[in-house]
């Protein structure tokens, strides 16, 4: 009976459950048609999308604009730009225009020595004090190398007054207006010389320990008489001339100068006779060196760097004479990013603050910083935030762009710009709405950036949505004209830009709150930043990807260890492995103010820091991206992850770019980069989140 009854009661639930199953299949059928139905919408929507090489070329016909100078009396602005077929730019080639603005029609007149013979690069512009003579370097001549260059603007040839076989860079004209200064290389190797991010020399045979060293030069504007004036063993960074054109401040460090940036020192150098003070030893890195009107002191910008040219910190004076520095801005929410000592006595400087861009002033005696403008983009006089000034210290220009405005040069008084381009006043971005998005994050106030794609879901669709994490970690993501960022959301893709913390933005303890500490507190930034837009746009938790380049890809093979809520990641020129990449990159002493020690010493902290650690724990598809002679971050990092991505059964993919460094520079890499990855990103994220269905995310 039992056994009997066992039979029939199991019958007696199938039976009563014969209603049940009938609803259940109706539901189930419900959901197949809803998914049907989403399903048809995304193939329908991904038909109608842009094609990634008409959106790509779209982009690459935007004029972009790498520098404006404005002259000393505020009457002319030259600028440079790229892209323009007109000008008979080449992909990588630049070109200089100068604009009148005392005449209110007048056009732009290009200062060139191409002769239209073929496009070339123009560039690095520099007024004459007297605001009638352009300095600059072209690579017209034979060789490519780029020589210096002096026009008047108003008649007259162009006169050529160097003839380098090595790089030569950043011309600054002397306050008399009888010479000129140049960044030269010198010594064995020079003539290869390409930077940290520049692709890598091959070494073979016997590897030297010898490096070239970059000196100041100067060079008589009348005569072309040509002399260094800075010691044999000091590489430099960056120079300033005195008021008075005796003298010169610089940033240098002994060689070799790719690694050393970080260690480099304040000097004053004697022009005539060549001998060089030591000023001033910086705790972090300092940049910007700026005299005071009267030439008694000197400004600069000090702070945690993490790269030559991000700048950033808190803005410093010290004498001239010799004597301790003072922080003009203590405690500043800000990052100062660019300096000016305006005769008028205030020291002016370009910030970035919680994602915008500013322009502020301090007085150098009492201290007290006043915002002279603030906005949710990106100006610039090409480089860092800021803007270059006339000599009254309010008639300005700047390069000013965003996320929703291409770039065009702009000029006026500090915050009433009036644009003198508008090559790109006509381009629609494909993206749509951006919004600047805080959350709190242990106890933090963190910013980002968000954007919207041009059509956004529906009703209760969602979308999928990209996490870009950006480089440094000493850096931040302002809103400025991104390719990469309008490749995603023109396909249909929110784009997320954390800056947490490390970034600039927040002050100098904000971006020293990872030291140490890599990937664990700015993880947990940014993942609080992703709930947070998942908290209030139509994103689909279930379609989250994650991308960076350099620091940025480091992150990104770090957070593919440590959570599966990414269902696809894409990793350019990442660290895998803190411990091998110290001993392999020709930069590591960036690394020891960031973890406290070498990895000789401390192993430990280098180890907890690195994915390779935990990469059994990855199930993330991740494609790797890579230049083949990067210096900064070598090719091995990305072929140590790959492998064990590979052992280990994880779909993975390694891309590497033949004979690139750090940064891509051949247009073509570049093109290939960005549309594989938003093809991975196409291929490896799921479905959408249907209502009814059973879509799980994983979460740890």
């Amino acid at each position: 009976m039992r056994r009997v009854a066992r039979i029939f009661g199991l019958g007696a639930v199938l039976l009563g459950s014969g209603p049940v199953l009938a609803q259940q299949q109706q539901a189930d059928a419900g959901v197949e048609s809803r998914r049907a139905e989403v399903a048809l919408q995304g193939a329908v929507a991904k038909a109608l999308r842009p094609s990634l090489d008409s959106v790509h070329e779209a982009l690459q016909r935007t004029v972009r604009f790498r520098q404006v100078a404005l002259s000393p009396n505020g009457r002319r602005v030259a600028w440079v730009e790229s892209g323009t077929e007109a000008a008979g730019a080449n992909p990588g080639g630049s070109v200089i225009q100068v604009l009148d603005l005392t005449e209110s029609d007048a056009k732009p007149v290009r200062v060139t020595v191409c002769l239209g013979l073929r496009s070339c690069n123009e560039s690095s512009v520099t007024w004459s004090p007297d605001g009638r003579r352009l300095a600059f370097l072209s690579d017209a001549g034979l060789g490519g190398t780029a020589q210096l260059y002096v026009a008047s603007v108003s008649d007259g040839p162009v006169r050529k007054l160097t003839s380098f076989s090595v790089p030569v860079a950043s011309p600054r004209w002397s306050p008399d207006g009888d010479s000129i200064g140049l960044l030269v290389m010198e010594g064995e190797g020079a003539e290869h010389a390409k930077g940290p991010t520049g692709p890598q020399a091959r070494e073979t045979g016997v590897v030297q320990e010898a490096h070239p060293v970059r000196r100041v030069a100067v060079v008589s504007v009348d005569d072309g008489g040509l002399r260094s004036v800075t010691p044999e063993n000091l590489f430099v960074y960056e120079y300033a001339w005195s008021p008075d054109s005796d003298q010169l401040a610089v940033t240098a460090a002994p060689p070799p100068g790719d690694a050393n940036w970080w260690v480099a020192k304040l000097y004053v150098v004697e022009v005539k006779s060549a001998r060089a003070r030591l000023l001033y030893t910086p705790k972090w890195q300092m940049t910007e060196p700026t005299w005071s009107p009267d030439g008694k002191q000197l400004a600069f910008i000090e702070g945690l760097m993490s790269d030559q040219g991000s700048n950033g910190g808190d803005v410093y004076v010290v004498p001239v004479a010799g004597g301790k520095a003072r922080n003009l801005t203590p405690g500043m929410k800000a990052t100062a990013t660019s300096l000016d000592w305006m005769k008028q006595g205030q020291v002016t400087f370009g910030a970035q603050v919680m994602g915008d861009s500013a322009l502020a002033s301090v007085d150098p005696v009492k201290g007290g910083v006043t915002i002279r403008w603030r906005g949710p983009e990106r100006v610039s006089a090409g480089g860092v935030v800021g803007a270059s000034l006339a000599d009254d210290g309010e008639t300005s220009a700047v390069v000013r762009e965003s996320f929703t405005r291409a770039p065009d040069v702009w000029v006026g008084p500090v915050g009433e710009w009036k644009p003198v381009t508008k090559h790109n006043a006509d381009v629609k971005l494909p993206v749509g709405v951006v919004r600047s998005v805080t959350w709190q994050s242990e106890g933090r106030e963190v910013q980002g950036w968000l954007l919207a794609p041009p059509t956004p879901p529906v009703g209760s669709a969602k979308a999928p949505m990209v996490t870009v994490i950006h480089g440094g970690p000493a850096s931040a993501v302002v809103s400025s004209f991104n390719s990469q960022a309008l490749m995603l959301t023109s396909q249909g893709y929110y784009v997320f830009f954390p800056n947490p913390r490390g970034s600039f933005g927040q002050g100098e303890e904000f971006v020293q709150a990872n030291r140490r500490d890599f990937g664990y507190g700015d993880m947990r930034d940014i993942m609080s930043g992703v709930d947070a837009v998942l908290a209030s746009e139509p994103v689909d938790a279930a379609r989250l990807g994650v991308t960076g380049w350099s620091y940025g890809g480091y992150m990104t093979m770090w957070a593919v260890t440590q959570t599966q809520r990414f269902r696809a990641a894409v990793a350019g020129a990442g660290i895998s492995n803190w411990q091998s990449y110290y001993g392999t990159n020709h930069i590591d002493t960036w690394m020891l103010p960031y973890f406290g020690a070498s990895v000789y010493d401390e192993p430990d902290v280098y180890a907890r820091s690195s994915p390779i650690n935990f990469v059994k724990l990855v199930r993330t598809p991740t494609l790797l991206q890579h230049g083949e002679r990067d210096v900064e971050v070598p090719a091995s990092q990305s072929y140590e992850f790959f492998k064990a991505l590979k052992s280990l059964g994880v779909e993975t993919q390694l891309v590497i770019y033949e004979d690139e460094g750090h940064g891509l520079r051949k247009p073509e890499h570049g093109k290939d980069r960005t549309k594989r990855m938003v093809e991975w990103f196409d291929a490896h994220l799921p479905p959408p989140n249907i209502p009814g269905a059973k879509v799980s995310v994983p979460m740890r």
